[in-house]
């Protein structure tokens, strides 16, 4: 029982990590990633008898790395794009 607490704890600060970032860019890293690291994470698990298992947390470290992937992709695209851009000196 105290097992099950743990892994769900967990598994739901996890999710809550990954909705700090919500720019287009960090939800579907966040799809993808969880997606990705579902696959593994059940391929994984398959393999020592805990398919099920092994594809929630691979689901969960997957959807928070694509996040983070996500979301720094979306801080550059602001640093690049939207961030005014200083305005040259002529020494005036």
């Amino acid at each position: 029982m105290k097992s099950i607490f743990v892994k769900l704890s967990v598994l739901a600060l996890a999710l809550s990590g990954v909705s700090c970032a919500s720019g287009p860019n960090a939800q579907t890293g966040a799809v993808v990633g969880g997606l990705g690291g579902a696959a593994l994470g059940g391929i994984i698990g398959h393999q020592s008898g805990r398919g099920l298992e092994g594809a929630a947390i691979g689901g969960a470290l997957g959807a928070v790395g694509g996040n983070a992937v996500g979301n720094a992709q979306d801080q550059r695209n602001y640093n690049n794009y939207y961030r005014p851009q200083p305005r040259p000196y002529y020494g005036y």
